[in-house]
């Protein structure tokens, strides 16, 4: 299982819009193959910074199915142009399933 993980600044003044954006965009990665679930969170002391969670199968059902597909382009379309700067995404295995990939 990979876990991604995306903080989100998105433009002061623009949050209720980009959650409305989000929850129309949402169904389009949920229905990507290897798509398991997401959190999205809004920060305490920075109001306009979200922490997005997405969990995959596997780190290419992200890197190449999704980001790869049309219905990334209809995300890219309904979300992207809510953040300054862009915001880094990073992939996180666990420890353990970390260890079994070296090991194994």
């Amino acid at each position: 299982m990979i876990l991604e993980h995306a903080l989100l600044p998105v433009i002061p003044g623009r949050e209720a819009e980009f959650e409305a954006a989000f929850a129309l965009a949402r169904p389009i990665i949920a229905g990507r193959s290897g798509f398991v679930d997401l959190t999205l969170s809004r920060c305490l002391e920075r109001p306009h910074v979200y922490l997005l969670l997405v969990r995959w199968e596997q780190l290419t059902d992200h890197t190449e199915g999704f980001r790869g597909s049309p219905e990334y382009q209809q995300w890219k379309a309904q979300l992207h142009h809510f953040y300054e700067p862009f915001p880094s995404v990073e992939h996180f295995a666990e420890v353990g399933e970390q260890l079994e990939i070296r090991t194994g």
